[in-house]
C-alpha cells in the first residue's frame, strides 16, 4: 500500500505559504514541515489559519503564495493515496454501514475489496464497533459515527495522517481511544500531524508543535523548547521578618517579594537560569529560613500558548476564554 520514503524527505511541507479571501489574508507567509515519523501538533485559536494551512497542503485549495509539498511533490493523485485526512467538519453517507463505509474509503485509497472489509471488521472490533459492523451510521451515535468517521481516515494505514480537530465533540472515554489510536499509528511509522486548541492532548502526544496566530506562524519547536518560553517558579512563604532575598543575595536566583501578610513573606522565585526548584528549597534552608510553606510552578502548555497568541485571539475562542485571561 505504501511506497518508501526517503529519510530527508518531509511527508509535508510549506514553503512561504499565504493564502486570501476577499482581499483578506487567511495565511500570511507560513513555513512549516512535517518531519517522518514524528507527531506535530499544529494548535491555534478558532479562525487562525489551520485547516486552510491544511487545506493548502493536501491541495484541496491552492496557495496564492509559496508551495505546498506532499512527500516532495505537489499534491497529486497518487501522493495522496499515502494520506489519510480527517477534514474538521465531519461527514459520512448515512444509509451505508459502519463497515461498508470504512470499506469504501478504503477502496478510494487503493485497497481491494476482501482487504477492505477485512480491515473494517478489525478495526470496528477493535475500538468498540464490533456489534455494530451493519448498522447504518444514521442509526448510530454521534460519536459512535466520528468513531467510524476516524476509523475511515485510517484504514489503509496511510503513511501521513492529518486529523483536524480530532478530539472536537467526543466524550473523555473515546478522547482516550483516539490517544492510544494515534500511539499505535505513530508506532508502527506513520506520521501524525492533527490541528488542535486543546492543550492537554497536544502536551501529552506530540515530539513538536507549530503555532500560529492570526494566520502568522508564532512558535515551531519542541514541547521542551516550548516549555523554556515560559521558566517554572517556585513560591516560598517564610514567618516573621525573615528577608529571603537578602539571605539569598549571593545566588542566581531571581526573588522578589510577593505579598506581607500576618503570617510572613511570600515569595516568588523565578527559575530563568535552568535552576530547579529543589536547588532553591535546599538553599532557603541552607541560609536558615523559617519556611512555613513551598510550592514549585511549572508552566503549561497552555501558559506557552496564551504567551504566544494575541488576547483579542484568544478570547474570541470559547473553548480558552476565561476571566483571568480577558479582562
Amino acid at each position: 500500500m505504501t511506497q518508501p520514503t526517503s529519510p530527508l524527505q518531509s511527508p509535508l511541507e510549506l514553503v512561504n505559504t499565504s493564502k486570501f479571501f476577499k482581499g483578506k489574508a487567511a495565511v500570511k507567509n507560513v513555513s512549516f514541515s512535517a518531519r517522518k515519523g514524528e507527531i506535530l501538533g499544529f494548535l491555534g485559536p478558532n479562525g487562525a489559519g489551520k485547516s486552510t494551512s491544511l487545506r493548502m497542503a493536501l491541495g484541496v485549495i491552492s496557495p496564492d503564495e509559496g508551495e505546498a509539498l506532499l512527500f516532495g511533490e505537489k499534491p497529486n493523485l497518487v501522493n495522496l493515496r499515502r494520506v489519510g485526512f480527517l477534514p474538521e467538519e465531519r461527514g459520512l453517507y448515512r444509509k451505508m454501514t459502519a463497515r461498508a463505509i470504512i470499506s469504501y474509503y478504503g477502496r478510494l485509497k487503493g485497497m481491494d475489496r476482501k482487504a477492505s472489509l477485512t480491515r473494517a471488521d478489525e478495526m470496528l472490533t477493535r475500538f468498540g464497533l464490533g456489534d455494530h459492523l451493519k448498522t447504518k451510521i444514521s442509526d448510530l451515535s454521534k460519536g459512535m459515527a466520528q468513531k467510524v468517521q476516524i476509523l475511515s481516515t485510517l484504514v489503509h494505514q496511510p503513511d501521513l495522517i492529518i486529523l483536524d480537530e480530532p478530539f472536537s465533540g467526543l466524550d473523555p472515554v473515546n478522547q482516550q481511544d483516539l490517544e492510544t489510536l494515534i500511539r499505535e499509528e505513530h508506532a508502527r511509522g506513520a506520521t501524525v500531524i492533527f490541528s488542535t486548541h486543546i492543550m492537554e492532548q497536544a502536551e501529552s502526544l506530540c515530539d513538536r508543535l507549530v503555532i500560529i496566530g492570526q494566520g502568522e506562524k508564532r512558535f515551531d519547536g519542541t514541547i521542551d523548547e516550548a516549555m523554556s518560553l515560559i521558566p517554572e517558579h517556585a513560591d516560598i512563604s517564610t514567618e516573621g521578618t525573615f528577608d529571603l532575598k537578602a539571605a539569598l543575595c549571593t545566588t542566581r536566583f531571581q526573588i522578589s517579594s510577593d505579598k506581607t501578610d500576618e503570617l510572613g513573606h511570600h515569595w516568588r522565585i523565578d527559575l530563568s537560569h535552568g535552576e530547579r526548584a529543589q536547588d532553591v528549597l535546599r538553599a532557603a534552608i541552607e541560609a536558615g529560613a523559617p519556611i512555613t510553606s513551598f510550592t514549585p510552578h511549572r508552566a503549561k502548555l497552555r501558559d506557552v500558548f496564551v504567551s504566544l497568541v494575541d488576547k483579542e485571539e484568544l478570547c474570541s475562542d470559547v473553548q480558552l476564554a476565561d476571566k483571568e485571561t480577558c479582562t
